[in-house]
């Protein structure tokens, strides 16, 4: 397919569902083809946009779907934490792989690349980019670089004990302060992704609980397990 214009986009996927299609790592899913049917059947059931996990993953998914796609890649670092889409290679490869929108980690940890660079890479190869943040200082200096979108990504997964609810105040300051915003982060049900869109956020991503199947069977399972 031809690439959105960004103005395309942002139409697309206004107020809609991004589903994120990746699937536990190593596990029996974790394959192209299978991300790439995924993303399928996410689009039938009603997903505005994809965010898709890996230039393999994105190559096999993007001729299947003609929704917006957000590519990120994850890496495992010996000497930062940030593992969303860390090089400019990455962004490279993400781009000619065809992803619409690139996602990279927007919080103010130590991190191989500055986000200064990476936005500009990103904007120069054509693509929107997206900051995926922590909290409102991150998001506010990733605005005021020119990330198209903040996410409230990395919100609760910066520090030790990860939070059960959304960060919906977030999510409520990005956008008084005039950000696009992406809700992202344990919008683990459809009640929970309403309200992101209810509060302000311009969309939602949902990933766990859509197409990751350890995690839901294990909910379920618990659950039962628990009422003996």
């Amino acid at each position: 397919m031809s690439r959105l214009t960004h103005k395309q986009i942002f139409q697309h996927i206004q107020n809609g569902l991004i589903a994120s299609c990746q699937p536990v790592d190593d596990g029996p899913m974790d394959t192209p083809e299978i991300v790439a049917a995924m993303a399928q059947a996410s689009v039938i059931g009603g997903a505005a946009g994809l965010r898709i996990e890996g230039v393999e993953n994105l190559k096999a998914t993007r001729p299947t779907v003609n929704v917006p796609i957000i590519g990120i890649v994850k890496r495992d670092l010996p000497d930062s934490p940030v593992r969303i889409t860390p090089f400019l290679n990455d962004i490279e490869d993400l781009a000619n792989a065809g992803a619409d929108i690139i996602a990279v980690d927007g919080t103010l940890r130590p991190r191989p690349v500055d986000l200064e660079s990476a936005v500009k890479k990103i904007h120069e190869l054509g693509c929107l980019a997206m900051a995926d943040c922590s909290n409102l200082e991150e998001g506010l200096y990733c605005q005021k670089l020119g990330f198209d979108i903040v996410g409230s990504t990395m919100s609760g997964y910066t520090g030790s004990v990860v939070p059960e609810e959304p960060d919906y105040q977030l999510v409520k300051d990005l956008k008084a302060a005039g950000c696009r915003v992406m809700a992202e982060g344990r919008y683990n049900t459809p009640e929970l992704a309403k309200t992101a869109i209810e509060i302000g956020a311009d969309f939602v991503t949902v990933g766990s609980a859509l197409t990751r199947l350890e995690h839901i069977v294990g909910w379920f399972a618990d659950a039962v397990k628990s009422a003996k």
